[in-house]
């Protein structure tokens, strides 16, 4: 489900800047939806609530992050935590979240010139992985 979010998100991106979107829009080049590990320099204040890495691996590879270009966050409930709340709860954790729910977005430059898109994902995948996780949306032009 949260693949084909973020591919349907990219396509709109991509459609957008195809038909005269913003001339400072980044051009979507590659949806890319796979997991990655982040650095921080100095670790996050809160690790729910994260600011932008200073650099992540993929594939082996490792990119410094030199620029961020925007963040945004959204809090979103999918699923079925899109049901289980009273509707003026909901109200208020559409604004500020509420436990595993939420993905904060980083649209970043790395050092090799490259722009790419990563969110967290505070939604604890298992019992085991209680913390959520990093992902890698797509690559811009």
């Amino acid at each position: 489900m949260a693949a084909a979010r973020a591919y349907e998100l990219f396509f709109v991106r991509w459609f957008a800047y195809e038909n005269g979107g913003q001339s400072n829009m980044a051009k979507p080049v590659r949806f890319i939806d796979e997991p990655i590990q982040v650095i921080f320099d100095k670790p996050p204040l809160y690790e729910k609530k994260p600011e932008c890495p200073d650099g992540f691996t993929w594939q082996g590879t490792t990119y410094r992050i030199v620029e961020l270009l925007e963040a945004w966050a959204d809090f979103t409930r999918r699923g079925r935590m899109a049901r289980n709340m009273q509707p003026q709860h909901a109200a208020v954790a559409s604004h500020r979240g509420s436990w595993g729910v939420g993905r904060f977005y980083y649209r970043v430059k790395v050092d090799s010139g490259q722009i790419f898109e990563l969110y967290y994902d505070r939604a604890p995948k298992d019992v085991d992985a209680r913390k959520g996780g990093w992902v890698l949306v797509s690559e811009y032009q």
